[in-house]
């Protein structure tokens, strides 16, 4: 049986195995979640979204689809399947779990999987527009990355870089009222994306790395022509804005920004998007570490409130009040402190807007914001 002693020993010795043991599962059940959160956030298939809605039958000028979060979303969006797409405009009904809204364009058959995409467009300048353009390569140091050169006549050229999984037909939307200023638009790809150069490690880094990408992009306009450059981001692409801003020797030939549902700080996007898994909020700095582990990030860079970049040129921003994938709040306090930070900064919110569908709301609205807004800064030459 032994001693009191002895035994005393034993217990206290199982005791401390216990509690290293759960301690470990604690651990590795951590590490578990930063891996695959990090996974969602870093690895680019992770990012292209799949078809969680169903098209339930079509006429005449209509679709009607399966209601969800999205297929009730306001406004004109891309319908898209596996192998085709067309363009959808408002909801026109809505009865028994089916929404109806008006097509152009031919639907899919009943029963396919779809979803809804705010590029609307998902061809090329051209086919969506009839307006001419060129495919360019642009010299990267990973190797040539794809782009569109739609030409015009004004010596300031919009270089345009879509968000996080998206493509270069984000700015397809907004082409044609570029285009009618006079402004040349080069809309982008980066590292990781369809056609462009891989990363080394393959995952993306959320704008610290490829915002090199869009230097190659803005140092091509300058060798062919532009004498300063517009940006326009949206979603990630405004993260890539801002880091380019920040740390870019080409960043003084930056006349104006635009950003669209821009990521203005990484931490608070990833504490929204974990709200939305029912995901502890704790958790995120577990996400960060893991993914600081794998791809060497600093999530402080990228609070442009905290950190602001060096180069600060008038900027619009847009944001949707209805925006469930990257926080309304940041680009709030953002625009709240632009006077403080010294930030030529205008606020637009769009209250009915999801993620990067301010356009989509209100196209007209949205066009003359944009427009207004080049005038006002005089980049149009």
């Amino acid at each position: 049986m032994g001693s009191p002693k002895v035994r005393g020993r034993r217990r206290l010795r199982i005791a401390l195995v216990t509690f290293a043991v759960l301690l470990l599962l604690i651990t590795a059940g951590l590490l578990g979640f930063g891996w695959y959160y990090s996974g969602q956030l870093l690895e680019p298939e992770n990012a292209r979204p799949g078809y969680r809605d169903t098209v339930t039958s079509s006429a005449s000028g209509t679709v009607s689809l399966a209601e969800s979060r999205v297929t009730v979303l306001p406004g004109t969006w891309g319908l898209v399947w596996p192998g085709g797409g067309a363009k959808v405009g408002p909801v026109t009904q809505r009865s028994e779990g089916t929404v109806v809204r008006e097509l152009q364009g031919t639907a899919p058959p009943d029963g396919t999987p779809v979803r809804l995409e705010t590029s609307v467009w998902s061809t090329d300048p051209d086919t969506a527009h009839d307006l001419d353009y060129t495919e360019v390569r642009i010299p990267t140091e990973l190797g040539d990355a794809p782009a569109w050169l739609v030409p015009a006549t004004s010596s300031t050229w919009v270089v345009a870089v879509h968000g996080r999984g998206g493509t270069r037909a984000e700015a397809l939307r907004v082409i044609p009222a570029l285009h009618g200023l006079g402004l040349p638009v080069l809309a982008v790809t980066y590292r990781n994306d369809e056609g462009a150069p891989r990363s080394p490690d393959g995952l993306y880094h959320l704008g610290d790395t490829e915002w090199r990408d869009l230097e190659a992009a803005v140092r091509y306009a300058e060798e062919h022509g532009a004498h300063n450059v517009v940006l326009y981001g949206w979603s990630m692409g405004g993260a890539i804005v801002g880091q380019f801003l920040a740390r870019s020797a080409e960043a003084d030939d930056v006349a104006a920004v635009v950003l669209d549902a821009p990521v203005v700080n990484w931490t608070k996007t990833l504490e929204l998007q974990s709200r939305n898994r029912g995901v502890p909020e704790q958790l995120v700095p577990v996400a960060e570490l893991v993914s600081d582990w794998r791809v060497d990030l600093e999530f402080s860079r990228f609070d442009l409130l905290a950190n602001p970049p060096a180069r600060k040129p008038p900027t619009l921003l847009f944001h949707g009040g209805a925006d469930g994938t990257v926080p309304v709040q940041a680009s709030r306090e953002l625009a709240s402190a632009a006077d403080r930070l010294d930030w030529p900064l205008r606020y637009v919110e769009v209250p009915a807007a999801e993620h990067t569908a301010a356009w989509n709301v209100d196209p007209e609205d949205y066009e003359s914001t944009v427009k207004d807004f080049l005038d006002s800064v005089e980049v149009i030459r």
